[in-house]
């Protein structure tokens, strides 16, 4: 791997491939970015990971190695979820496939959540980026904490955001705009740590080289299996 070539390919205005097949995602990373000198674009056609991973974490590694394989091209992915914690984490890493629609995966959790006192929960997103030919530079995570309403409420947003009320809010973040949004969510907490990273990039021998290819950052444990 030429570390060298891959720093500066993350010059000013550098563009990263977001591995996803959703334009709505890449449009909301790069409404965060903006301002940052990143553009996220999405990936070629083909692009069709198997998302087997038991964590977040691993899942958006999935994801982004995908996107660099078929891109040749440094790539970032995310893997989010919502977490509750009366049901053990779920539905956590299966949120996109805890029923077969949005609005049966909402129905289905309020009814297991019928007469639960605890409605504390949180959305979690890693991220993950690796280099052209696939290997980790950085992982990040952000959180946002909150408790599952009671009825569903709103029409911005998607997911269970109509269901979910973030901490210091009393509405759901289906009732927010996407600026506000933007301000408060996992994705853009995560994001932002990464465009933090990204736009101060340092590599010598001693935290990045050719035999140690993960960046010697903090180590992530594994959050809502």
């Amino acid at each position: 791997m030429n570390t060298q070539e891959d720093k500066e390919g993350l010059g000013s205005n550098m563009k990263i491939v977001f591995a996803t097949g959703n334009a709505h995602k890449v449009q909301e990373v790069n409404d965060i970015a903006k301002g940052s000198g990143i553009e996220f674009e999405l990936p070629p056609d083909g692009f069709n990971p198997l998302e087997n991973g038991l964590t977040f974490e691993e899942n958006s590694l999935i994801k982004a190695q995908e996107a660099a394989r078929i891109s040749g091209r440094i790539s970032l992915a995310d893997d989010s979820g919502l977490c509750v914690e009366a049901l053990n984490g779920e539905p956590g890493i299966y949120s996109a496939r805890y029923d077969t629609t949005p609005q049966k995966r909402i129905d289905k959790l309020l009814n297991n959540l019928t007469e639960v006192a605890n409605r504390r929960a949180k959305f979690v997103c890693a991220m993950t980026l690796v280099d052209k030919d696939g290997k980790t530079i950085r992982q990040e995570v952000g959180e946002c904490h909150g408790k599952i309403a009671h009825t569903q409420t709103g029409n911005n947003g998607f997911g269970y955001d109509p269901i979910f009320i973030p901490d210091g809010y009393d509405i759901t973040i289906a009732q927010m705009s996407e600026e506000e949004k933007n301000t408060i969510s996992h994705r853009s907490r995560a994001l932002r740590k990464m465009i933090e990273f990204v736009n101060s990039w340092s590599l010598d021998a001693q935290s990045y080289s050719d035999t140690d290819n993960n960046y010697s950052g903090d180590n992530f444990s594994k959050i809502c299996h």
